[in-house]
């Protein structure tokens, strides 16, 4: 049993932000992937300045921001009439009020940038094929049981295997994620293949009654993101599964003929079923912690899954700075650090899927009154909160 490291049980963005973090506090740690090899699913995602701010802490902002996309607006569209209701710029000023840019990046880029950091680091060990089924502790160490029965053993344990973690299935206990009801189907296809005509340098959201569509640009250009959702009432979780684009294209034919060609121009469609979870407040067991989708999932609206995985690691990193005498203080400092403000995100998350992303008829129009009236300094005091954090405050 090595005594002087942390366990890490899953392998995705959060474990490895979190074994860097601890690495810049000479602390070894060793990740347990499930999978056979270290990797990561799914197509585009946006960085609000706070995951910038979490990159330079953990010594991979140069390398993220080669990777990126600098979009120029976040832009708001009327899925029925094809009218702009609202752009937020985020050129100059916004990056002067918020200390680093936005950007969009493919998941897989994201997740080899600090892939490659990990496995050039000596303090960091990675292991595949290691299924974690449960954890033990002992007051002086913590331990991931495996499904082949070997014991990984370390000072603690951070359970950071998402939205379906074993390790939260014993510290909660809350049974499985709440299912919203909305699917998700997405989509990544060639510039070339991108509608002329919508080839915006913007994260752009077609708004419509429960539905919405979102397209950004990817890799340098080379591909578009694409996203589309439907509030079917999915009854059930489903992650992945193929769907042809007749199956897709079901739940638009309501929308404008301009933001339905992204339907059309979609390729090697794959469907999800988006759940998520209440807030809580005790994701700490002694020694044993959880971080990201594992403590805190959220709907996709905010943008925010990732932003508050690499939030999370920079605080518990910092928790442990002033050395490892007491690490079961330092967890439960980490965890209400954290857990006011991801609340406040998984909150967030949900409200603006019903008020901004899917509302009809007369609370469809109220949005838009709303959103329009609002300038873009009003805009930036709106999401001072959200994208002026370090995660190192409450």
């Amino acid at each position: 049993m090595s005594k002087d490291r942390f366990v890490i049980v899953g392998g995705g963005i959060g474990g490895l932000a979190t074994a860097l973090g601890l690495a810049q506090k000479g602390i070894r740690s060793i990740i347990l992937e499930k999978a056979s090899r270290l990797g990561e699913i799914g197509a585009g995602i946006q960085l609000g300045p706070n995951a910038f701010h979490g990159f330079d802490y953990l010594g991979v902002g140069d390398q993220a921001r080669k990777m990126s996309v600098y979009i120029d607006s976040l832009r708001l569209m009327d899925a029925l009439s094809g009218e702009n209701i609202t752009s937020i710029s985020l050129g100059d000023e916004f990056r002067k009020r918020f200390k680093n840019p936005y950007a969009v990046v493919h998941r897989g880029d994201l997740h080899q940038v600090f892939l490659k950091a990990c496995q050039n680091n000596n303090l960091i060990e990675l292991q595949t094929n290691s299924h974690v089924l449960d954890y033990q502790q002992d007051g002086s160490s913590a331990s991931a049981i495996l499904d082949n029965g070997d014991n990984v053993s370390g000072l603690a344990l951070i359970g950071a295997e998402g939205l379906w973690s074993n390790i939260r299935k014993k510290l909660v206990g809350d049974g499985p994620p709440v299912v919203s009801g909305h699917t998700t189907y997405r989509s990544v296809i060639p510039t070339e293949d991108m509608p002329e005509d919508l080839r915006w340098n913007s994260a752009t959201l077609w708004a419509g009654p429960k539905c919405h569509i979102v397209h950004y640009p990817l890799s340098g250009w080379k591909y578009f993101n694409l996203v589309v959702t439907y509030h079917n009432h999915a009854p059930k979780p489903v992650a992945g599964m193929p769907v042809t684009k007749e199956v897709v294209s079901k739940g638009f034919e309501h929308v404008n003929s301009v933001a339905r060609q992204i339907i059309e121009r979609g390729k090697d469609w794959k469907l999800w079923v988006l759940c998520d979870r209440k807030p809580i407040l005790k994701w700490v067991d002694g020694r044993v912690s959880l971080l990201g989708d594992a403590a805190h999932p959220m709907l996709q609206y905010l943008a925010q899954g990732a932003c508050m995985a690499i939030e999370d690691a920079v605080c518990l990193s910092e928790e442990m700075s002033n050395g490892l005498d007491n690490i079961e203080k330092s967890l439960t400092n980490y965890q209400n650090k954290r857990r006011i403000r991801t609340a406040r995100v998984q909150i967030h998350s949900r409200e603006i899927g019903e008020h901004i992303y899917h509302p009809a008829g007369a609370h469809a129009l109220l949005r838009n009154q709303i959103m329009k009236s609002k300038s873009q300094d009003q805009w930036y005091d709106n999401i001072e909160w959200l994208y002026g954090s370090t995660g190192l405050d409450n």
